[in-house]
C-alpha cells in the first residue's frame, strides 16, 4: 500500500515551482494537498488572494501528481493542524523554505514522518510539441 504524503500551502498564482514541488512530494507516495484559505492567505501575506480558495483548490486537484486536496480548516501558519490530526498521513513533506520547528514538532507529536526536500531548479524541462497542430 502506498504511503499517504501531505503538503500544505496557499498556492496562490499556481506556477511551475509549485508543480515541481508536488511532483517531488508525490515520489514518496499518494499526494494530498491542504490549501490555505483566503483568510489564512490574508493573515500570512497581508493581502487578498489573487485566485479565490475554490479556484486554487480546483487547480491543485487538477494536477496529475495530486491524489486529492482540500481547504485547510484552520488559520495561520499551522492552518492544517486539525486536518492532519484527522487525516494522519505517513509523511508531511515541506521544502526548505516551508520548514519550521513548529511543523516538525507537531509531526513528531503525531508520529508523522517529517521530510524536508531540497529546492532544486528544474533544468532542461522539456515540453512536448503539440503534434495535433501539424
Amino acid at each position: 500500500m502506498k504511503k499517504k504524503v501531505f503538503v500544505s500551502g496557499c498556492y496562490d498564482m499556481l506556477h511551475s515551482g509549485h508543480v515541481a514541488f508536488f511532483e517531488e512530494a508525490a515520489r514518496y507516495g499518494d499526494l494530498y494537498v491542504g490549501v490555505g484559505s483566503d483568510r489564512t492567505l490574508m493573515e500570512l501575506k497581508a493581502r487578498k488572494a489573487v485566485n479565490p480558495e475554490q479556484e486554487r483548490l480546483y487547480m491543485v486537484r487538477s494536477l496529475k501528481a495530486v491524489k486529492d486536496a482540500w481547504i485547510n480548516s484552520g488559520t495561520g501558519i499551522l492552518d492544517f493542524e486539525k486536518d492532519l490530526e484527522e487525516f494522519r498521513p505517513d509523511i508531511f513533506f515541506v521544502n526548505e523554505d516551508g520548514h519550521t520547528p513548529a511543523k516538525e514538532a507537531f509531526c513528531r507529536r503525531l508520529g508523522v514522518e517529517y521530510v524536508v526536500g531540497k529546492r532544486l531548479p528544474r533544468k532542461g524541462m522539456q515540453v512536448r510539441p503539440n503534434t495535433a497542430l501539424r
